[in-house]
């Protein structure tokens, strides 16, 4: 254990999400121990487990902090086309999956039915969806399907990836290939991106 430092709340928080999201990218979920987690912090179990009472709670809080990360970095601008930035969004996201693959793996395998864990999935498909949606600048009568559309194409993106992670059944290019051409195939006769 690393020797003890005196840490704002905040600061301490943080610490220990770095040290968690550190541990999870590196290995399964299931070989992440809580005192691995205290030690490599220079905290105790105790001061872990009062900020983290729960391994799946402080999984969701790295989670939550990571899919926000990814949220920052796939930002809709009005100067690109919308295939174009749905094509830089997905490789920011295969870039965090392909980085943190024992992480990506425990929220869609290992914690697939945490709720921590699955608000967390739920809140950015909610986003990336809006973004989508806001930035194609729809009319109202197609909004909907759209949006229906939208949201099972990122279900869809999220499967592949982890079978992608897990098998490598298909190349990098293959998948982004996939992915984009799966929306704009099930959009063609909706919309015109």
């Amino acid at each position: 254990m690393t020797a003890r430092r005196r840490l704002t709340p905040a600061a301490r928080r943080a610490e220990l999400l770095d040290v968690g999201a550190r541990l999870f990218a590196a290995k399964p979920y299931d070989e992440v121990l809580m005192e691995d987690i205290a030690d490599e912090a220079g905290v105790s179990r105790a001061l872990l487990y009062r900020y983290f009472p729960t391994k799946p709670g402080l999984f969701a809080a790295v989670y939550r902090q990571a899919a926000d990360n990814l949220l920052s970095q796939a930002r809709f601008e009005s100067g690109a086309s919308i295939p174009d930035q749905i094509s830089a969004a997905l490789e920011a996201h295969f870039d965090y999956f392909a980085a943190h693959r024992n992480t990506v793996l425990a929220a869609n395998r290992t914690l697939a039915g945490d709720r921590g864990v699955q608000a967390v999935i739920d809140d950015e498909l909610t986003v990336l969806r809006e973004r989508v949606l806001d930035a194609a600048r729809l009319p109202d009568e197609v909004r909907g399907v759209v949006s229906a559309i939208v949201l099972s194409w990122l279900t869809f993106v999220r499967t592949l990836c982890v079978e992608w992670l897990t098998t490598g059944s298909v190349t990098r290019e293959q998948l982004h290939d996939i992915c984009l051409g799966a929306l704009l195939g099930a959009l063609r006769d909706v919309v015109e991106l």
